[in-house]
Formats: structure tokens, sequence, C-alpha cells
């Protein structure tokens, strides 16, 4: 019964193999990226910039079809336009980041469904939304390896600027120049591996597989590293849950996953040690001397 549940959909179908090699390699590339973005505070500024590259990934859609290549430039660009966009705006007016940003990727949201569902079918519009994690071919794989590869390379060489970024801000633009480097660099991380995550899980769940984890982990460790390295495994796990409960049951392979992460969120929510309402419910007692 357990072999058949588990171990045998990845044994028997390369298309699942495939699959869960994508979904791992998004899960080390992006949810670390993910824990950032929760700690510094931004979780919503990665899901409007998960939907900001759509319309370049629609323009890549018209010009070459569902091409990798084209979609990918395409997203890219789309999504390093709108953040230098709201970044220009929030300098030079008084409307506030976060609002900018929502501006800019309704508008782009907007523009990219329309593109897509005037110019190509329901099916096509779909898999940009949705992501076809299940279809995934050699040089997708190639892609999403290449772009974890880069971002544990960049975060290895960010990190203490990152972590320094989180606790004090203001700390590290006093002390070092590296601040506004470091911050364009890792919106660039997130705009990476969001054109990764797009790919798999389309541009409405990509930003679930970076997020949700790390969410789940912060209730689990306290430090960052630790933090990082829990996110993955969660990551990892809900994609393999997913992934299986869309092959036994027929469901939908993106939002099963993102679903799957959003359970470990809950229960993390519930029973995690550091934080979670069981904790807070229920604090440990210990002895005075």
């Amino acid at each position: 019964m357990m072999w058949e549940f588990l171990i045998q959909p990845l044994a028997d179908f390369s298309f699942m193999r495939r699959a869960l090699l994508g979904c791992i390699a998004i899960s080390v590339g992006a949810t670390p990226v993910g824990v950032f973005l929760m700690l510094r505070r931004m979780s919503l500024t990665g899901d409007a910039m998960a939907h900001a590259i759509l319309p370049g990934a629609a323009v890549g859609f018209l010009i070459a079809g569902l091409s990798l290549g084209a979609m990918t430039v395409g997203g890219l660009i789309a999504g390093m336009t709108v953040a230098l966009l709201a970044g220009f705006v929030t300098r030079v007016t008084a409307l506030r980041e976060d609002a900018s940003l929502a501006a800019f990727y309704l508008i782009s949201l907007a523009v990219g469904v329309l593109i897509v569902s005037t110019r190509g079918s329901n099916v096509d519009l779909m898999h940009v939304l949705f992501g076809t994690v299940l279809a995934l071919d050699d040089d997708a794989m190639i892609l999403l390896c290449s772009i974890a590869s880069i971002s544990v390379f960049a975060l290895a060489v960010l990190y203490r600027p990152l972590v320094l970024e989180c606790a004090d801000p203001q700390f590290l633009r006093s002390v070092s120049r590296l601040s506004a480097m470091t911050h364009f660099a890792f919106l660039a991380l997130v705009v990476l591996n969001l054109v990764a995550g797009f790919h798999a899980l389309g541009t409405l769940m990509a930003v679930g597989i970076m997020i949700l984890p790390a969410a789940a982990a912060r209730f689990w460790v306290p430090s960052i590293g630790a933090m990082i390295t829990v996110s993955v495994a969660i990551a990892i796990l809900s994609s393999l849950s997913g992934l299986l409960l869309s092959y036994h049951f027929s469901l939908p392979s993106g939002p099963a996953i993102i679903l799957g992460a959003g359970f470990a969120y809950v229960l993390s929510l519930v029973f995690g040690p550091v934080g979670g309402l069981a904790a807070r419910a229920f604090p440990s007692r210990y002895l005075e001397t």
C-alpha cells in the first residue's frame, strides 16, 4: 500500500520524476529568497512582482508561442521594469512603495491576461496562469537548475548584508555603501526565481513556494540559517505530497503543491514551538532558582 502510494508513481513515470526534480530546484533556489522576503516584510511585494512578470511572458508567447527562452526573457524584463518603475515613482512622488508597486502590478496583470486571452486559447491562458509542472522538458529543467545554482551562489555572497538589512537596515546604510546594491541584487534574485517558478507553477502559484514554506519555518526555528534549511525541507515535502495527491486524485498539480505548503503552514502555526498558537497557549514552565 505504501509503495503504491508513495513510490510507484515516481518509479513508473518519468514525467513525475521530472516534475519532482524541477520542484526541488525551485525549492532550493526560491525558498531561501522567500525567507528574506518574509524577514524584510516584503512578502506581498513578492506576490506583486510574481504578477508583474505576466505581460513580459505574454509578449514572449505572442512572438514565439510557448517558447521557454522568449517567455523567460520577457518575464525578466517585465519584472525588473515594474520593480524599477515602482522605486522611481516612490522616490519622485509622495506615493509609498507598496501603493506604487500594487498599481503597476495590477496594470501588468491585466495587460498580460488580455494579451494571452486574445491571442491564444483558454488552454494557453491556463498554462501561463497555473504552470505546467508535469510537462517540464530538458530545456526547462536546465533553466530551473541553473537559476537555483545562481540563487544559492548569490545568497552565499549577499548573506551577511541581507541579514544586516533584516535586523537593522539603517545601520547597514550608515556603515556601508552596499545597502542599495544589496537591495537591487536581491530584487533581481526575486524576479529570477519568480520566472523559474512561473514555468512550473504559473504566475498565480509561483510566489506560494517562496513564501509559505518560509512562513512555516518561522514557527520552528529562531535563527535565519536554520530557517532557510527548514523552509527548503518543507518546500520539497510539499512538492512531493502535492504531486502525489495530483496523481492519485486527478488534481491540478500546481495548486496541489501550494495547498501542501499551505497545510504545512497551518500545522506550523498551530504546533510550532517558536511563537505557535499551542506554544503561546501553554508556555513552558522553567524551574526558578
